[in-house]
């Protein structure tokens, strides 16, 4: 008899290792894996953002391959914005790649899955879904899944400044991932089994300090829902623990998080130095609105450097519409910024640990989307690209910020990957599917330094 290897992987969205060793006590199920020696840091890519990062964990590849480098891709002629999704996403992902091969996967609330596309197996898409319809594969999921009471995603622009209703939209959001859970993993039909909670990132944004410290006035109320999401936690293990050899547990997070100092908004800082020129908002326009935010197409001609979410920068040149800058003009530009944004402090403390140019990080297919430099903010610093905001420096509503070192991870095999991207690597190299980038590069080889001088 030809057993059956499976692996299952749980992503736990933003959780640190150390908050998850630190919470331990109160959260068993969590400190289970976070205790143990099978457990370990992991490094995000950069941007250190969940559609950068899940992309690159469910295609083994890093941005330069895959093509997704934030929440959002800019069209060089027009100007106009769109968000990322499961559309800008090149290659093969890790489903395409066991499909190939008869193999069946599950997967529920997988960020920038969205609209869901056809694989061997189920889809239920996460992070930026909008509409269930389009976010199951196959369409039949549809009426389980709405009977069920699945919700897509948690409110968090109504319920931002309510604690208490944060929170209880975070419960009502988690019992759905839970009765999805108990439609999708019953039967046993599947070989790669993919379950990701994002709530802990929703709570971290705004409720961080209060996740932290044991004397806040919230921390007893973040801690009543982590016990629940624990609790969530612990079924899958259970479960995972029922399931016969030979198989593997794979836990990660894809950032890690840490209390915000303050947003730094990079756009408003080349507007202070000259380098970026914004056509006024039309009639009627809301500057406040959260569209505004997002509004590039107000990039005139006199623009010689730009920024999208949350840390890349683009010089203004011949790939844009609107560029004046030649490539010899944009290289001297890049450099300059490199150095004027090391040097940019806050009260007197660095911002930027490391600014890094694109072609240092990404290569590949997709490397000519790259930005022409990538920031990495100390901790603390939470880096913004916005187009209606006039200050470098300020607090919105949010309380935590992404890091990004010191992502969970375990790995029931003992694995110790770097990057996110490895974690897909695993999971292809567990069912003897070598990745092509395995092929290119020896794996453990370096990829990506964040450190300070680059």
């Amino acid at each position: 008899m030809t057993l059956r290897p499976r692996c299952v992987v749980l992503g736990l969205d933003g959780v640190p290792l150390s908050l998850a060793r630190t919470l331990a006590p109160e959260l068993p199920n969590l400190g289970s894996l976070a205790l143990s020696p099978k457990a370990s840091e992991l490094t995000s890519e950069l941007p250190e953002l969940s559609p950068v990062n899940w992309t690159s964990f469910f295609t083994a590849a890093g941005p330069g391959e895959h093509g997704v480098y934030g929440f959002s891709r800019l069209d060089p002629a027009s100007y106009e914005v769109a968000v990322a999704d499961f559309t800008q996403v090149a290659g093969p992902t890790i489903f395409d790649r066991l499909g190939e091969h008869g193999l069946i996967s599950k997967v529920i609330n997988l960020p920038n899955t969205y609209p869901a596309r056809p694989i061997r197996g189920m889809l239920v898409s996460g992070f930026v879904a909008q509409d269930l319809a389009r976010a199951v594969y196959p369409p039949f999921l549809l009426g389980p899944l709405r009977a069920a009471g699945y919700i897509l995603e948690a409110d968090t622009a109504r319920t931002k400044d309510d604690p208490d209703l944060l929170l209880a939209e975070l419960n009502r959001v988690l019992d759905s991932r839970e009765r999805a859970l108990d439609l999708f993993w019953p039967d046993l039909a599947w070989d790669l089994f993919v379950f990701v909670l994002t709530e802990t990132d929703r709570l971290f944004h705004f409720l961080y300090p209060a996740v932290e410290d044991p004397g806040h006035a919230l921390h007893g109320a973040c801690l009543g829902f982590l016990r629940r999401w624990d609790r969530v936690i612990g079924r899958v293990l259970e479960r995972y623990a029922a399931l016969p050899e030979p198989k593997r547990l794979l836990v990660l997070a894809d950032h890690g998080f840490t209390t915000l100092k303050t947003e730094v908004d990079l756009n408003s800082w080349l507007r202070e130095r000259g380098l970026l020129d914004l056509a006024p908002p039309l009639p009627g326009e809301d500057p406040r609105s959260e569209a505004a935010e997002w509004q590039a197409s107000r990039i005139t001609a006199r623009t010689r450097a730009f920024a999208l979410d949350p840390s890349r920068i683009y010089v203004h040149d011949a790939r844009f519409s609107r560029g004046p800058l030649s490539r010899p003009e944009a290289a001297r530009l890049g450099q300059d910024l490199r150095q004027a944004l090391l040097s940019l402090t806050h009260e007197g403390v660095p911002v930027m640990e490391a600014v890094h140019f694109g072609p240092e990080l990404y290569h590949g297919a997709q490397a000519w989307r790259a930005p022409d430099l990538v920031c990495l903010a100390r901790p603390g610093f939470d880096l913004k690209a916005k187009f209606n905001r006039d200050q470098v420096f300020g607090r919105f509503g949010r309380l935590g910020a992404h890091t990004a070192r010191g992502a969970i991870f375990y790995d029931s095999q003992g694995a110790k990957p770097g990057l996110v991207r490895e974690v897909g690597r695993e999971v292809l190299d567990w069912f003897g599917l070598a990745s092509a980038q395995n092929e290119e590069r020896p794996k453990g080889a370096p990829v990506l330094d964040l450190g300070g001088e680059s």
